[in-house]
């Protein structure tokens, strides 16, 4: 397959994704490259100035970093724009798109949250912002804007797939009664771009990851494991 993009990867990095989504979406095929950040390789030390993904490798051998920048700039040069043409609009998009950042943050302070308190302010900051977004999506979808798959889409798809793992630990309250968000995440989680941007073991690499957080969510988690491996003993 010719393809004029390296994508830099991580397995479960959601910003990866972003890019992965986007270029799926305009059709453009790319190679796909995962390294293990616990291990950083010289060459990716050497062209990712902050040492992170994703990374994007162009045809003339540019290395672009920084997921807002890598989405934008293959929205630019590939296929029609996923970005509004309105400029009003726009801006308000790529607001969006850093609010999912936020909210990616916020799903951070989550998982890291070393005890109950903690993990309950940060999971109450989590529901404030869907809240927010619940209100501000458009009333008939499916996507955010409505029938038209956007950047903002992109950006959140991501987020969405965390609570496919935590809504099997416990009932963060997260989407009750926000029907436009719940609705949304049901469209993005069947699109194909979507499904296509991790990998299919996603799921378990992310419990395995979450295990070795040493947090409260790896405390209910292990509770929630407990009781499946007593009927196996």
């Amino acid at each position: 397959m010719n393809t004029d993009f390296t994508l830099i990867s991580h397995t479960l990095c959601p910003y990866v994704q972003r890019a992965a989504i986007v270029l799926a979406e305009k059709k453009v095929p790319f190679e796909r490259i995962n390294i293990d950040l616990g291990n950083k390789p010289d060459w990716f030390r050497a062209v990712s100035p902050l040492g992170k993904v994703p990374l994007l490798k162009t045809e003339d051998g540019t290395y672009l970093f920084e997921s807002a920048a890598i989405v934008e700039f293959i929205d630019e040069v590939c296929g029609k724009r996923l970005h509004p043409d309105d400029p009003v609009e726009r801006a308000s998009h790529r607001a969006y798109v850093e609010f999912a950042s936020q909210i990616l943050n916020g799903i951070g302070a989550l998982y890291n949250a070393a005890g109950a308190c903690e993990f309950e302010t940060a999971r109450q900051a989590l529901r404030s912002k869907f809240e927010h977004l619940d209100r501000r999506i458009d009333k008939e979808g499916p996507f955010f804007a409505g029938d038209t798959f956007s950047l903002v889409d992109a950006a959140f798809a991501p987020v969405f797939r965390y609570f496919d793992v935590f809504d099997t630990v416990t009932d963060l309250d997260m989407f009750n009664n926000l029907e436009r968000l719940k609705r949304w995440r049901r469209a993005l989680a069947k699109r194909t771009s979507v499904m296509n941007a991790v990998t299919d073991d996603y799921e378990e690499l992310l419990r395995a990851f979450l295990l070795k957080r040493g947090s409260w969510i790896t405390g209910l988690m292990q509770e929630t494991d407990r009781p499946a491996q007593a009927q196996t003993a």
